[in-house]
């Protein structure tokens, strides 16, 4: 019967047991699996399966305990079996003080070099054998412990007395379903940050009055919740008395305040309370990385290569209302401090990556208006869906993904409809080195610093269109020498609703490269079916063009059936509408598009094809009528003679 999984995702938990030569690896493993010591023990057992009601309290969970030898020839099974370990029983003999030392002179830093992900519970076997009465184990492990915080507890135990050979592996077992390591720092003696930050999340989730405190009802709920059982009234009183004698601030006249709140689940963690910290984490959706399960925030839907998601109305008000409520000073941005705070009940700011940096625009003290706001989630639902419901959820949202984001409609069907219904547009900018493609990206958000053009960049606004509606445009700058590993995928620009390609109006080969790179996208959409609205922009329309590469550009565009290029001039602020253009662009999505001299030679020969299909279609009617009208003559004849 196969044994379900415990919220960690574990069916089993492996603990390795290492240590020196002597120090009664064997022997604990065997008092362990037989509840006996035996005067002879092989010299490696062979793994023991213990199961999940071994201990208690019901951890449900069963686990194995694999022994090790620790000689030379048999080091790489050793070092295998650590990597496969979900926590580690090293020991040393309480008999043998060289042992002792041989925990930080070896075997930690050993545990170290192999990067090893588990904890370390350290054990002294043979305690029955010490001769010393006034042997202290903290003050011999306090060092050791300082040093190597990956140690989680040291323990003492006897096989020969079967003394606390259970608690050797209920430690361990604990240590890898309640994890210290994601909650508390060792080093800095405080709580973690995605720790801190998931309780206050939950505080908000629990203070359903929006007050700022839990009061009596609320903290029974969320003892229920959590604990299945609620709190009486002098055991909420017991609690708020603790909490103010420690903290004053924790507790005011409505009752356990944040701080509060946060100081008891400190204290809980801080003395080894580890269970009911993750029995609060796991009610709540949290898994071992302290981040929602993937179950609660994963893809529900299927898309077509050429489909992308958007934010509902809903969700667009509610992340309005979440603006307001955290830009404290009423001045249409929010200030990095204030976006900071309001992404402080999720993991960690969603906009920190190199992605999401200055792509949208903001004041000079760094704010972001409600367009830029709003515009930073469109994009992170276009690139992540998933990374964007997550942190919908984690700032206060409480809808489904169906609720959530709407599914746009196939590309090709847009084109086949000759509109689209789409609010967000994706804009790839493709261009040489220095054709201005940057600056263009720059200009888009409010800004005149250029920046290097070496790296994909995204810059995304809103955009008001003539009749009074917006629309969000998402630029997407494509480093030139990314452009062929781009194409060699077939899906690469099926989410593309419009290509830019820019070039330099001073500089002839800088045409040539937007021309070569027009072409190839064009080719692209041919060969793939995502076919792309394109666009020319000739930028530096303030400096000397040059009239070849302005002849030529006319003349290309004019053969393959787009617009003429758009000329602008970034450093003049004379940006020809181009924005507005290019959503234009994007929105008829049967225009626009480029054809190349294959694709014509193509569409002719399906013409003809059509054609010549129309015919033999015909004739065959013909042929048809023809043969009913003699079988009607015929049988007449028949019938009057």
């Amino acid at each position: 019967m196969s044994t379900a999984a415990h919220p960690t995702g574990k069916s089993v938990v492996r603990v390795v047991v290492i240590g020196d030569p002597g120090t009664g690896k064997t022997s604990l493993v065997f008092a362990l699996a037989t509840g006996q010591f035996a005067d002879e023990v092989p010299s490696v057992m062979p793994p023991a399966r213990l199961p999940a009601d071994f201990f208690a309290d019901g951890a449900g969970v069963p686990f194995t305990v694999v022994d090790t030898s620790s000689s030379p020839e048999h080091k790489e099974r050793l070092v295998a079996e650590c990597k496969a370990a979900d926590a580690v029983v090293l020991t040393y003999a309480c008999d043998r003080p060289d042992t002792v030392e041989r925990l930080g002179s070896f075997w930690l830093p050993e545990l170290r070099r192999l990067k090893l992900n588990a904890p370390v519970i350290v054990v002294g076997c043979k305690v029955d054998l010490r001769d010393d009465p006034h042997f202290n184990i903290d003050q011999v492990m306090e060092p050791i412990m300082q040093l190597f915080r990956e140690i989680e507890t040291c323990i003492e135990c006897s096989a020969l007395r079967t003394f606390q050979v259970p608690e050797v592996f209920y430690y361990a077992q604990k240590a890898v379903l309640n994890p210290t390591a994601p909650l508390f720092d060792q080093e800095a003696q405080c709580l973690k940050p995605r720790y801190f930050r998931a309780l206050k999340r939950i505080f908000y989730l629990c203070d359903h009055d929006r007050d700022g405190a839990l009061n009596d009802e609320e903290l029974s709920d969320f003892q229920f919740r959590c604990f299945g059982a609620p709190l009486q009234p002098d055991e909420i009183s017991g609690l708020k008395r603790v909490v103010h004698d420690r903290i004053p601030e924790g507790v005011n006249e409505s009752g356990i305040t944040l701080t509060g709140f946060i100081f008891l689940h400190a204290f809980f963690t801080e003395n080894g309370r580890l269970e009911t910290a993750w029995r609060v984490l796991r009610k709540f959706g949290y898994d071992n990385d302290v981040k929602l399960r993937d179950d609660l925030i994963s893809l529900p839907i299927k898309r077509a290569p050429d489909q992308t998601l958007e934010l509902t109305a809903e969700v667009v008000y509610f992340l309005t209302s979440l603006f307001n409520r955290f830009d404290i000073d009423n001045d249409g941005f929010l200030l990095p401090a204030e976006l900071e705070d309001l992404f402080s009940t999720a993991p960690e700011n969603p906009w920190t990556s190199d992605v999401y940096t200055d792509c949208a625009e903001t004041n000079v003290s760094g704010g972001l208006s409600l367009n830029g706001f709003l515009s930073k989630w469109a994009l992170m639902t276009l690139l992540d869906p998933p990374n964007s419901f997550a942190n919908l959820v984690y700032v206060g949202y409480f809808g489904d993904f169906g609720s959530a984001f709407t599914i746009t409609r196939k590309r090709r069907d847009d084109r086949k409809r000759k509109q689209t219904h789409k609010n967000v547009f994706r804009c790839c900018v493709f261009g040489a080195r220095g054709s201005g493609k940057s600056a263009l990206l720059q200009s888009f958000i409010g800004r005149q610093d250029p920046l290097p053009s070496d790296s994909e960049r995204f810059a995304t606004n809103t955009v008001d269109l003539t009749d009074g509606t917006k629309k969000t445009l998402i630029l997407q700058e494509i480093p030139e020498d990314d452009v062929r590993s781009l194409l060699a995928n077939r899906e690469s620009l099926a989410q593309c609703d419009v290509a830019v390609f820019v070039y330099d109006s001073c500089d002839e080969f800088s045409w040539q490269r937007a021309r070569d790179l027009l072409l190839k996208v064009a080719t692209y959409g041919e060969s793939t079916g995502y076919k792309v609205p394109c666009l020319i922009v000739a930028a530096k329309d303030d400096l000397d063009q040059s009239p070849h590469a302005f002849q030529e550009s006319t003349r290309v565009s004019q053969d393959i059936g787009i617009e003429t290029p758009i000329p602008i001039s970034v450093e003049s602020r004379d940006l020809n509408n181009v924005f507005c253009r290019i959503v234009h662009a994007a929105q008829q999505p049967h225009l626009s598009i480029p054809e190349t001299e294959a694709g014509k030679t193509s569409r002719h020969y399906r013409q003809f094809l059509n054609r010549s299909l129309m015919v033999v279609s015909a004739g065959t009617a013909v042929a048809v009528v023809g043969i009913a009208t003699y079988r009607i003559y015929a049988a007449r004849s028949n019938t009057s003679s």
